[in-house]
């Protein structure tokens, strides 16, 4: 098998798993922004509106993929991987501005966040699967040489962060009525969130 042969099968499974990410994030986000609305959860919203943002990066990065096996030249393909950066890493500061403004907003009018028991089960789905996907994108990632797929992982790494702070935020609002843990919990999750824009904003910079 010469070094060509197996780039391309490992792109092939990238391919393959941007896919199931993809899947997984279309279904995160009408889960997580319905019933987010529907509990009056800062934080489920939040996720959704995430997973929407990550389906647009795994589009760009799907482009990429494709572009490497279709032996597109490398002119397209990072050409790709720097529009993803900036449409991903635009859209992530502006999520970050939402948390920001409505978590100050609901500390001041004290709007607390009502148990979603779906939206639970899919946070729990979430901290299971993000992990596995972003050590599969790291590996293949590394192997074709690929930044763009590692940045995806990363990204797949935040959403386990923000769906363990969902985890966090419900429990503490469940268990002990904490009508403000929904809304402070939302505004830790803005330093992964800008975090992760400003790495995409600046792919360049270590």
């Amino acid at each position: 098998m010469t070094v060509t042969d197996h780039n391309m099968i490992l792109i092939n499974k990238g391919i393959q798993i941007e896919f199931l990410s993809l899947a997984w994030m279309a279904i995160e986000f009408m889960i997580a922004l319905w019933s987010g609305i529907a509990a009056h959860s800062l934080l489920l919203v939040a996720l959704g509106l995430d997973s929407l943002i990550e389906m647009i990066s795994g589009g760009f990065l799907l482009w990429r993929l494709q572009t490497e096996k279709n032996r597109s030249g490398e002119e397209k393909v990072a050409r790709a991987e720097r529009i993803a950066s900036y449409v991903v890493g635009a859209a992530l500061m502006l999520l970050a501005l939402y948390v920001i403004l409505s978590s100050i907003y609901r500390l001041i009018t004290r709007q607390s966040a009502e148990t979603s028991f779906l939206g639970i089960a899919l946070v729990v789905g979430s901290c299971v699967l993000m992990p596995i996907l972003m050590i599969a994108k790291k590996r293949i990632g590394q192997a074709i040489d690929s930044d763009a797929l590692i940045e995806d992982g990363m990204c797949n790494l935040v959403c386990a962060y923000m769906a363990f702070t969902v985890l966090i935020g419900a429990g503490l609002t469940a268990l002990v009525n904490w009508w403000w843990a929904d809304s402070v919990s939302a505004l830790i999750l803005v330093y992964f969130i800008v975090s992760e824009g400003w790495e995409a904003l600046h792919p360049d910079e270590e």
